[in-house]
Parts: C-alpha cells; sequence; structure tokens
C-alpha cells in the first residue's frame, strides 16, 4: 500500500525498502476545459543537485533536451506533447546506486512549455502528481497528490530525493514559481540561453 503525503511531509525511500534500488518517479496532471486557444504541454525536468543546491554541470539537468544523466543514474523516458490519458504524463527513471557521490538531491520539476505565449499557468491545471514506485516489483511507494490551487505560476518544483547519511528519503514539495523553466534553471544555477 502506497503511503499519500501530504505537502512538507518527509518520507524514507530505502529504510521500509531494503535493497530498494531502481526506482520510477511518474508525474501526472490533467487541464482544465478552459480555451486558451492552444494546447497545453508540459514538461518535467530533474535537476542534479550538490550540497549548495545548485547543478555543478549542464548535464546535471535532465529534461527533454538531455534525456540521460552522464552517470546512468537518471533517464527521462521522453516528452509528453498532450498529457492526453490516464496515470502518469511522463516519467523519469533512477537508480539510487549509480547516484554519483557529490549529488545529494534530486528535484523534480513540471513546466508549462510556452506559458506566456499561450496565456497559460498552474491554475488551469487540475489533479497534479508525483508518485514512486519500484521498477523491478512495480509496487508504488509513495503518491503526493499537488492540492495546491496555484494561480499565476508556470513552473512547479512537485517533490525532491534527498541523501540523509546513507538512506535515500522523499519531500513532498509542491512549490510554484512565476517565469517557467527559466526561474528554475536560474534557482538552480543551470545557465540558460
Amino acid at each position: 500500500m502506497p503511503v499519500s503525503l501530504s505537502k512538507g511531509q518527509k518520507i524514507s525511500l530505502t529504510k521500509g525498502n531494503p535493497g530498494l534500488k531502481k526506482v520510477v518517479v511518474g508525474l501526472g496532471w490533467d487541464t482544465n476545459a478552459f480555451d486558451t486557444g492552444a494546447a497545453f504541454d508540459l514538461d518535467s525536468s530533474a535537476f542534479l543537485l550538490t550540497d549548495s543546491g545548485k547543478v555543478s554541470k549542464p548535464e546535471d539537468f535532465v529534461f527533454y533536451g538531455n534525456l540521460n544523466h552522464p552517470s546512468g543514474a537518471v533517464t527521462h523516458c521522453g516528452d509528453n506533447l498532450t498529457g492526453a490519458g490516464d496515470g502518469d504524463d511522463e516519467q523519469i527513471k533512477v537508480d539510487l546506486s549509480m547516484i554519483p557521490a557529490e549529488i545529494t538531491k534530486i528535484d523534480f520539476t513540471v513546466t508549462i512549455h510556452e506559458a506566456e505565449a499561450r496565456r497559460q499557468n498552474f491554475g488551469q491545471v487540475s489533479n497534479s502528481f508525483i508518485r514512486i514506485y519500484n521498477e523491478e516489483t512495480g509496487e508504488e511507494i509513495l503518491r503526493y497528490d499537488l492540492g495546491e490551487d496555484f494561480s499565476i505560476e508556470t513552473a512547479a518544483v512537485f517533490g525532491e530525493l534527498y541523501k540523509n547519511g546513507s538512506e535515500w528519503k522523499f519531500n513532498a514539495i509542491g512549490s510554484g514559481y512565476q517565469g517557467g523553466l527559466a526561474a528554475l534553471c536560474g534557482s538552480f544555477g543551470v545557465d540558460v540561453e
């Protein structure tokens, strides 16, 4: 039975699951029926962070334009352009055993592609969630439904995996940002053109 988290709640992934190595982070959402004249394209990303809270190199930003981290620890499973259908809209695979030693946190984010040009924001997105399941058994470990009523935000940090001693834990964050992907990249130390 998966643990259902609320905002700010933290849980150990590895303590109750000895030997857990490979997990899949599933992110999902629905878009409301408000007609903005354009389709919604939401994009998930993973930022692999050091103790500084920043990436150490551009490759530590895994997204639709960089699907694989050089270490092999994080793999983005591809861009879903519509978000149609049930279940996960996008997935990011994480091999906990391959995460480089200097990486102490991985933040999972979702942004709205071309949000300003399309006059879109997270106020028009509902049923957002992040879940983590064991890739080898398919067993869902945790789920966090973002019940937040976002309004003008165009980017959100759904949650983060972080290292605590020898354990990997998960923090349900649910924070919105204005400025889309560029704002997130700036916050995490990624240079954007």
